[in-house]
């Protein structure tokens, strides 16, 4: 069996040409997904990664085997390469969330496509391309499971060109149902969510040097039997970590103090909206008849930050959904929000319903980046859900609001780290560009560790200490 040569493939959500393109964000973290596909390959195979949004890809080599991930703001760029490399006689495979709602439209520009995860999959193509038949399509559907997947090719990725390069995945999919999520589509006909074993999640977690981590799992506190022995391996590892929850996990009682004992700082929090037809209609149900300010409280309690997360243009929505979304964020001191326009992705079940009420405006996959109105809303006009996006981070991220949200807190400490990160992010966005630029970004790591963690000695609360105010 001879070495194969391969090239693996992000292409950049957005060129780089593009105003939306912020090194910030796209530098933030490394193609996990890809460097769990390579640990499937034989140690002798000669693999290189490349990531578009932090180096210039060079498509002039002629490797054996290509294969790209595809999100939907990046079909065109990821068909693009693709065709470039399968004129020159290079075999293609192309995989991720696009090519699983899509297939037809991929399978133009392939050789293979992979529908759903990869891990399922992966081995059985890998056999089948070295013996000279592989498949022109491989679909999950049951049996996942991340139970002895080999360790993540680390490697491969190119740490010093990364924002946050200690990120980490230990589940996959969430265990709830959202019209508007992609992933209803991605895990279709089989388990659609699953986790790591615990000690292998552990184990990976030992293997990244530094202390701070992110967990860019869908939904980190899912399978509360898996978190919390998860949360109790930690203790003592001396991390600092950042992840996503929902409203439900926060309020649940015992959770968050062991996240919280483990190193918790910062929690990305989709709270959506503010309307609970809108959560209804959108089958949130998980957030219906939960209380949003004592999540807030509980978190802020147990000096954890807080990620917002709010969605524009849901059938609810009239004009004054983006100031009284800003307004309710800065009086709960809410440290950093991210906002989105609704956006129907191909494959989800808001995407089928607003296709069948003829409300799908286009179909220029570019446009599907959650800045712009692809559909026809039903009480703002589509000028004016893009002009309150924009004015939404505006006015949030103005030094009125972010002191506003700051002076909140209860302690100055507190009051403090809101400003360094709000502040930081938002403000100082071209000291940021100039650090990735001259890719210098692991050199501010224990900077970053010391705003999440606090300026006082003793801004960790113990797990008992923890506010369990619902």
């Amino acid at each position: 069996m001879s070495p194969v040569k391969v090239k693996m493939i992000l292409p950049a959500l957005t060129e780089a040409i593009s105003p939306y393109w912020r090194p910030i964000k796209y530098s933030l973290f490394p193609p996990l997904g890809l460097a769990t596909i390579a640990s499937f390959f034989d140690h002798r195979d000669d693999i290189e990664l490349q990531d578009e949004h932090v180096e210039v890809l060079n498509l002039d080599d002629d490797p054996d085997l290509v294969v790209i991930q595809v999100y939907i703001t990046s079909a065109y760029r990821a068909y693009e390469i693709a065709d470039r490399y399968r004129k020159k006689g290079v075999y293609v495979a192309l995989g991720g969330l696009h090519v699983t709602a899509l297939p037809d439209e991929a399978s133009q520009h392939a050789d293979t496509i992979f529908l759903g995860p990869g891990e399922e999959t992966w081995p059985q193509f890998l056999a089948d391309f070295r013996n000279g038949t592989p498949g022109k399509m491989y679909q999950s559907q049951k049996g996942r499971s991340l139970v002895g997947v080999p360790p993540i090719r680390r490697d491969l990725i190119k740490r010093n060109l990364y924002l946050v390069p200690n990120s980490i995945v230990v589940s996959r999919g969430c265990p709830h149902h959202c019209d508007f999520c992609y992933k209803e589509a991605f895990f279709k006909g089989g388990k659609s969510f699953y986790t790591q074993a615990v000690d292998e999640a552990l184990a990976e977690i030992d293997r990244l040097p530094g202390r701070h981590l992110f967990f860019l799992d869908d939904h980190l506190f899912g399978n509360t039997k898996f978190a919390s022995a998860l949360f109790d391996g930690m203790l003592g590892m001396n991390r600092v970590w950042q992840a996503a929850g929902t409203v439900q996990s926060i309020l649940q009682p015992g959770l968050l103090e062991k996240a919280v004992a483990s190193g918790l700082k910062s929690l990305f929090v989709g709270f959506e909206t503010l309307n609970t037809e809108n959560l209804r209609q959108q089958h949130k149900y998980h957030n219906l008849n939960r209380d949003y300010t004592a999540a807030i409280d509980r978190l802020h309690d147990a000096g954890v930050m807080i990620n917002g997360s709010f969605v524009y243009g849901m059938d609810g929505d009239d004009e004054t959904v983006f100031d009284r979304t800003v307004e309710w964020a800065v009086d709960r001191g809410i440290e950093t929000a991210t906002f989105h326009i609704l956006t129907p992705y191909p494959g989800t079940a808001l995407y089928d319903r607003m296709m069948s009420e003829g409300r799908i405006i286009s179909n220029n996959w570019d446009l599907y980046d959650t800045r712009h109105v692809i559909y026809k809303p039903t009480q703002i006009s589509p000028d004016d859900l893009e002009a309150g996006y924009w004015r939404s981070y505006r006015e949030f991220y103005r030094w009125r609001n972010i002191f506003a949200g700051a002076l909140t807190k209860k302690t100055w400490d507190d009051r403090a780290r809101h400003l360094f990160y709000a502040g930081g992010w938002k403000k100082f966005e071209p000291v940021w560009d100039w650090i990735i630029r001259a890719e210098r970004v692991t050199k501010i790591l224990p900077m970053l560790e010391r705003i999440l963690e606090g300026f006082s000695d003793n801004s960790t609360p113990e797990a008992g200490e923890i506010s369990t105010r619902e």
